[in-house]
């Protein structure tokens, strides 16, 4: 698929990951949609890529459908989705103050998990109605998982669920989807300089960076959405799950 005139929503487009996307499929001539919870970066990524913005929950069902709705409408139609919304916690199963609060674990599992698969299924509907381009091919779905889906820390055990699960239903996914000429593409981040890391010390952020075997340095959101492009263009690629970690495999802590 070219993206050049392609018609795409980015969830969590306000920062980080998400934005990095906006703005790389927006330069490479793409119309995009921004979905996040965050309405000034959210508008100020929208304004500064031509595209609009939406303020949606993921995990919200109806909300999802009619933001989709809407999304279909202002550009269009609809080509693909990028899902990088998503939330993180570092709680140990038993810690100081007694056992794992079940709300914490419930909250990652539904904006990381449901709502990714949230916005596939109302996504995916919406991109069946399009007619499909020479290829066969109507949409193109990337999700964002983690390398803590593999190698989940002590105190990861919300977050790297829910990356699991969004790595385990890629394939059954793309395979439903391939009928109808929609692809599903994973891109599993390891350590990245997005705001779920902003907050750390600068030594914190350098200590993690030289863990990387190479480069040894945070990754840039650039590069995830250098990657994300090139899922778009490749027709070949659908049903996986790849890795962007500059080869590290992530200890107990």
């Amino acid at each position: 698929m070219r993206l050049e005139g392609a018609r795409f929503i980015i969830t969590g487009g306000g920062s980080g990951l998400g934005e990095a996307t906006a703005r790389l499929f927006s330069e490479a001539g793409a119309r995009v949609t921004i979905f996040d919870v965050q309405e000034t970066r959210g508008r100020a990524v929208a304004e500064e890529t031509g595209g609009l913005f939406l303020r949606v929950d993921v995990a919200d069902g109806d909300g999802v459908r009619q933001a989709v709705d809407e999304a279909a409408l202002h550009m269009g139609g609809l080509n693909g989705v990028v899902n990088c919304a998503g939330v993180g916690i570092a709680r140990k199963v038993v810690g100081r103050d007694g056992p794992h609060p079940l709300d914490d674990f419930a909250r990652v599992i539904q904006v990381n998990l449901i709502g990714t698969f949230n916005v596939i299924r109302c996504a995916a509907a919406k991109m069946m109605e399009a007619a499909p381009d020479a290829d066969g091919e109507r949409g193109v779905i990337i999700n964002t998982a983690s390398v803590a889906a593999f190698e989940g820390q002590i105190g990861q055990a919300a977050y790297s669920a829910s990356k699991g699960g969004v790595v385990g239903m890629t394939l059954p996914i793309a395979r439903e989807l391939a009928a109808s000429g929609i692809r599903v593409v994973t891109i599993a981040p390891g350590l990245f300089d997005t705001p779920l890391l902003g907050s750390l010390p600068e030594a914190a952020r350098r200590s993690l960076g030289a863990q990387v075997p190479f480069p040894p340095r945070l990754g840039q959101p650039r590069e995830y959405a250098l990657l994300a492009r090139h899922i778009v263009e490749n027709g070949m690629l659908n049903g996986e799950v790849i890795r962007l970690d500059g080869a590290i495999r992530m200890q107990p802590r």
